[in-house]
């Protein structure tokens, strides 16, 4: 197996936009937001066959060290559909047990079952839910994913309301 260092972003379709200004957010000199994108990884084109795509997205999945769920409602629907493309990764998530921080795009601060995939709930995975700005995702991405590697903790996690205090936020 590779090198696992890169952030795998999973979300829903409709939610592009969201995943588009956390690349902004990368770029932007004067915010302190950066990861390792596995999207830069084994590009799949639009006309590329479903299994093609599957391959293509746990190649990408395999060289993640953790993952960000862009939380939804449309993300809860297609995560746990069976059939969609989030509904891959999600399954594909819980068999590589890699850790998840869900970025809650209505900005809660708090674990929304709403935003969650039916498959991360029935099995009790151990997620960590934040708002979605980049102070907290970053600081999920540095401190949640190392305690997940030393934890046997399972069930959806959200951070006190010190710690958005200590970020300024």
């Amino acid at each position: 197996m590779s090198y696992r260092n890169k952030t795998y972003v999973a979300f829903a379709s409709e939610d592009i936009r969201s995943y588009r200004l956390m690349e902004a957010w990368r770029e932007n000199k004067n915010i302190d937001f950066n990861f390792y994108d596995a999207h830069d990884l084994y590009i799949s084109r639009d006309t590329s066959s479903r299994e093609t795509i599957k391959r293509n997205l746990r190649e990408r999945m395999k060289n993640a060290k953790q993952f960000v769920l862009l939380g939804s409602t449309n993300a809860k629907k297609k995560g746990g559909d069976g059939y969609s493309f989030l509904a891959y990764e999600i399954e594909t998530i819980v068999n590589l047990d890699l850790p998840v921080v869900i970025a809650n795009l209505d900005g809660d601060r708090k674990v929304d079952r709403n935003f969650i995939p039916k498959p991360l709930l029935d099995v009790d995975y151990y997620t960590v839910s934040v708002s979605f700005q980049p102070a907290i995702i970053k600081y999920a991405l540095d401190d949640y994913t190392e305690a997940y590697a030393r934890s046997s903790n399972t069930g959806c996690y959200q951070y006190e309301p010190g710690v958005y205090e200590q970020l300024g936020l």
